[in-house]
């Protein structure tokens, strides 16, 4: 296994406590920041019906809410679960995060550096920007916000992601 993957990072859910990214080993992932109140907040739903398409699959979707963009995520802790259930989040919801710029979660910085993640660089300009993960770790591609979760050109590349390095 490469150094080159999401594994050494920490992310903490609304609870508070503290997980490691490598919980998520040999699993393939799409990472998305989100905000609840943004024009592309309906992609909740989205990625809720994608995560249940792919439920009988090493599959996981994990959501960064982030302030970053025009103040659309006011909510905090809870709130911010109590709001991703509404629109039938089945997937991990984690604390609010900044995710560009000097401040971005180390997470983030690692997927906007090329030279850290050896794939790609990308800097998410808005929220619901997604990153795909392989089960190695290893971000992939990114979708800019416009590209819906349940687009056929994302479920064609998780589905390539499931069948590679079982």
């Amino acid at each position: 296994m490469s150094d080159k993957t999401i594994y050494p990072f920490k992310a903490q859910k609304i609870s508070g406590d503290e997980i490691s990214l490598s919980d998520y080993k040999n699993k393939v992932l799409m990472i998305v920041n989100t905000a609840s109140e943004c024009g592309f907040t309906p992609q909740l739903k989205d990625l809720a019906a994608l995560k249940t398409e792919f439920d009988d699959y090493d599959f996981e979707i994990l959501a960064f809410p982030s302030n970053d963009f025009g103040g659309q995520e006011p909510l905090v802790g809870d709130a911010i679960a109590t709001f991703c259930e509404s629109y039938g989040a089945n997937f991990p919801v984690f604390d609010k995060i900044r995710v560009r710029g000097p401040y971005a979660d180390p997470l983030y910085k690692f997927f906007a550096d090329k030279k850290q993640n050896g794939r790609l660089g990308s800097i998410p300009r808005w929220n619901f920007h997604k990153f795909l993960i392989n089960r190695k770790g290893e971000v992939t591609d990114f979708y800019y916000p416009f590209t819906n979760p349940t687009s056929s050109k994302i479920k064609k590349k998780i589905r390539k992601l499931l069948a590679a390095d079982k």
